[in-house]
C-alpha cells in the first residue's frame, strides 16, 4: 500500500503543465473506472463532448459485476445507462489547466440524479477522475427490492479519463 501512495504522489508531482482538464467547445472525454455502492461494485464508463466553453453533455453506462450473496439480482438490474449533462468551473473558479470540477445532472433508466466530478490530467491525454452520484427523483420509490435499490442510491466512481483530441 505505501508503495501505491508513493507512487501515485510521484506522478501527481511530474504533472505537465499542458495539460487541459476541459477545453470547451468539442472537447472529448472517455472515463472508464470502479463503481462502488451499497451491495454492489462493477465498472462504469462514460463519454463527454463538449458544447461550450462550461458545458458539456454525454453519457455513461455501468454494470455491477459483484453484488451481495443477499441480493438476488438479474442482469437487467445490474445495468444502468444515463444521459447527462456538466457544467465544468475548474476554469471559472481558476484551479488551473489539469484540474476540472464538474457538478451536473442524469436522466437514467433507473432514475432521475445528481453527479459531482473531478479529473486531474497528467498529460494532454492521460489523467484520473472521481465522482459522487446519487438520486433525485426514483422512478419507482415505494417497496423497494433489495435488487431494485441497486443504482438507486449514493455511489462513487473513480478511475481513469482520457482525452480525445
Amino acid at each position: 500500500m505505501k508503495f501505491y501512495i508513493l507512487s501515485v504522489c510521484l506522478l501527481l508531482s511530474t504533472t505537465y503543465l499542458s495539460a487541459q482538464a476541459y477545453d470547451g467547445r468539442d472537447d472529448q472525454k472517455f472515463q472508464v473506472g470502479a463503481n462502488l455502492q451499497s451491495n454492489g461494485t462493477g465498472i462504469m464508463t462514460s463519454y463527454d463532448y463538449g458544447l461550450g466553453e462550461n458545458i458539456s453533455i454525454g453519457a455513461t453506462a455501468t454494470y455491477l459485476l459483484g453484488v451481495n450473496e443477499s441480493v438476488s439480482a438479474s442482469t437487467w438490474e445490474r445495468f444502468d445507462a444515463k444521459a447527462r449533462f456538466s457544467a465544468h468551473l475548474g476554469n471559472i473558479i481558476g484551479l488551473g489547466d489539469q484540474v476540472d470540477i464538474y457538478p451536473g445532472l442524469d436522466l437514467g433508466l433507473k432514475n432521475f440524479g445528481f453527479h459531482m466530478g473531478a479529473r486531474f490530467f497528467f498529460s494532454d491525454g492521460l489523467g484520473v477522475f472521481t465522482e459522487l452520484g446519487f438520486p433525485i427523483a426514483k422512478y419507482k420509490t415505494e417497496n423497494l427490492e433489495p435488487s431494485e435499490k441497486l443504482h438507486n442510491q449514493f455511489m462513487v466512481n473513480i478511475g481513469a479519463v482520457f482525452n480525445f483530441l
